[in-house]
Formats: C-alpha cells, structure tokens, sequence
C-alpha cells in the first residue's frame, strides 16, 4: 500500500504563484507514474499534468501548458506542481495520483482510471 499526501495548496490572487507537493510513503513510487488531477465544485474530475518513470516524459492539459510544471525528486518520494499565472478557473482540489506501471503515455495517463493511488486532495482557490 501507497500513501500519497499533498500539501501547498491555499489561496493566491490571480496571477500568482504557487507550488503543490505531494509526498509518498510506505512502498516508493519511484518505478510509478505520477499525475495530477483537480476537480472544482460540480465539476468532473479533470486531468491536469503527468510525469513517466521510465524517462520522465511530461504531459499536460491545454488548459495548463505553458503554466504549470510537473517534476518529481525519486530520492524524496515526493512530485510537485509548479503553478504560474494562476486564473480563477485553476480553483479545485488538486489530487495527486500513482500509476504502478512501467510504460506510460498521455492517452494512458490523462485518464483517471489508470491510476492506483491517490491523495486525499489539498485545496487551491485563486482569487479574482
């Protein structure tokens, strides 16, 4: 079992910054692809970003690209999430999840479904 706890999220104005991070315990991830999800309030669960083990390929969501930024330190068990020019539609609660599989691509990994573990989601709201 993998627990994955996030932290870093808050509030911030439009425009501001702010960095995500999500630490795992019990077995690493490091052989695990990451990713990360938001859902806002009514909203469907949505992808966000995702980073491979085998060659730390990134993928993105348009509506994130050129923005935000997914990278993971294997050593510290722990994925971040560099947010930039925040909007308020970036508002929701962001969830960090684990893929235990060795291969990974974004047609696999912008889908939900795929991924075995997940965080208990850590809260961003982005003022006007």
């Amino acid at each position: 079992q993998v627990q994955l706890v996030e932290s870093g999220g808050g509030l911030v104005q439009a425009g501001g910054s702010l960095r995500l991070s999500c630490a795992a315990s019990g077995r690493t991830f490091s052989n695990y692809n990451m990713g990360w999800f938001r859902q806002a309030p009514g909203k469907e669960r949505e992808f966000v970003a995702a980073i491979t083990w085998s060659d730390g390929s990134t993928y993105y969501a348009d509506s994130v690209k050129g923005r935000f930024t997914i990278s993971r330190d294997n050593a510290k068990n722990t994925v971040y999430l560099q947010m930039n020019s925040l909007k308020p539609e970036d508002t929701a609660v962001y969830y960090c999840a684990a893929d235990v599989n060795i291969s990974g691509n974004y047609w696999r990994l912008r889908t939900a479904r795929v991924y075995d573990y997940w965080g208990q989601g850590t809260q961003v709201t982005v003022s006007s």
